[in-house]
């Protein structure tokens, strides 16, 4: 299978895009590429990302793809960017726009940069540079300007920032600088065919063919799980980590955390994953029973929670299901509920996220369901897996807004 991921550079209507095999998906943001679609033996083509209106795509995310045995491809805009970046880890750069940033011909993150169409088509609205510049060379080339020129009608193009880099705007820039003739050449040009000059388009094409081809990037020298497998990547998978289950699509962070907070029991749960973890150790030591790890930590002054504090990895099946062994199918749709009530509360609070929700108002809700003093909340929080009160208290906020609304509709049913 090939994966696609395009937008501005390349219409939905592309030809190309329409070859059986492939599988076209909206500018790359961060977190799609722990697509579990994505499998060993795939390729992937990375044409167009976000990076303004959402979190980019990380390096890491990348190279961890091709650790797992996936091909990536990238040209025309971030994916020239990126391969450039990655080329010593194997990933393979196509086209006229990676080939200028290899060469150091171009550098800035502008060169590629178009502000996108809201609508879900991902349609172009702007010019990039590496088109202007492409344009003016043509122009050059063809008489209706001397290189001098050109070059300082690029300086007064680049200096419009690329968001607000319109076509109207390119034609009001060239007449300021006294460049009409270019204008009513590159118009006419423009009416003889839609895409003169567009070398984003052009190397996407010719990206998708090379994917299509059986192009792949190679490396003697694979990258390292060490390059990637960081607590930050470590962070961003538990994040990506979902599945479909009751018929509802739930993330195994938002599971685990509710029954880090609810599970009356999942203190002895936490337990039995140390006791998992201390004799199928995960970093190659020798396993023995949790008590006598302990002892040779700490001499057994301290809890085995308090002394050992692993960070999860939710991609291990056999640590999910000791996490969610008391789980019931009560408990889902109580994270379907909670899921969908912290959404609200988003779409009905532009800019609201977990760092709205205030922490004493989080550290009450834990207390409440807890029914622990305040002078114990750092050893429930350390027993239930949570480290201590302030990780607790940052793991929980996704969870206020739908407690607060359960809360409401008991007090209103009390009331009825």
């Amino acid at each position: 299978m090939i994966h696609v991921y395009v937008g501005p550079t390349l219409p939905a209507s592309e030809p190309v895009l329409a070859v059986p095999g492939l599988r076209v998906l909206p500018p790359a943001r961060h977190g799609d590429l722990f697509d579990t679609a994505i499998g060993s033996g795939d390729t992937l083509v990375l044409i167009d990302g976000v990076y303004h209106q959402a979190p980019a795509l990380r390096h890491k995310e990348i190279l961890a793809s091709m650790g797992r045995g996936v091909r990536v491809i990238g040209a025309a805009s971030i994916g020239a960017l990126r391969a450039v970046e990655l080329a010593p880890y194997g990933m393979l750069g196509v086209g006229s726009i990676y080939s200028a940033y290899a060469s150091g011909e171009i550098d800035g993150d502008d060169e590629v940069a178009v502000g996108q169409a809201p609508d879900g088509e991902f349609g172009a609205l702007t010019w990039p540079l590496v088109n202007l510049r492409h344009v003016l060379q043509l122009a050059v080339l063809a008489g209706v300007m001397n290189a001098e020129r050109a070059a300082r009608l690029l300086a007064a193009l680049r200096a419009v920032y690329y968001p607000q880099r319109t076509w109207a705007a390119v034609r009001a820039v060239c007449r300021s600088q006294g460049e009409t003739e270019f204008v009513g050449w590159l118009t006419e040009q423009r009416k003889r065919d839609r895409y003169f000059g567009d070398l984003k388009r052009a190397d996407a094409i010719a990206a998708v063919r090379a994917a299509l081809d059986g192009a792949a990037a190679t490396s003697d020298s694979p990258a390292s799980p060490q390059w990637w497998e960081t607590a930050y990547f470590l962070r961003w998978s538990n994040a990506a980590v979902r599945e479909r289950v009751d018929g509802l699509e739930l993330f195994t962070e938002d599971r685990v955390v509710y029954q880090q907070v609810f599970d009356p029991a999942f203190r002895e749960r936490w337990a039995a994953y140390l006791e998992h973890l201390s004799l199928h150790p995960s970093d190659g030591g020798p396993g023995m029973a949790l008590a006598e790890r302990l002892v040779r930590a700490c001499g057994g002054d301290l809890p085995a929670d308090r002394a050992f504090r692993p960070a999860l990895d939710l991609r291990d099946e056999r640590t999910v299901a000791l996490l969610l062994a008391g789980e019931t199918a009560h408990d889902r749709q109580a994270v379907d509920r909670y899921a969908d009530a912290f959404a609200r509360a988003c779409r009905s609070r532009p800019g609201f996220s977990t760092a709205a929700v205030r922490d004493e108002v989080t550290r009450s809700f834990l207390l409440r369901v807890w029914r622990c003093p305040e002078r114990e909340f750092d050893n429930e929080a350390s027993a239930r897996g949570l480290a201590c009160g302030a990780r607790a208290v940052q793991a929980s906020k996704r969870l206020v807004p739908g407690f607060l609304e359960e809360i409401e509709r008991t007090e209103v049913t009390r009331v009825g």
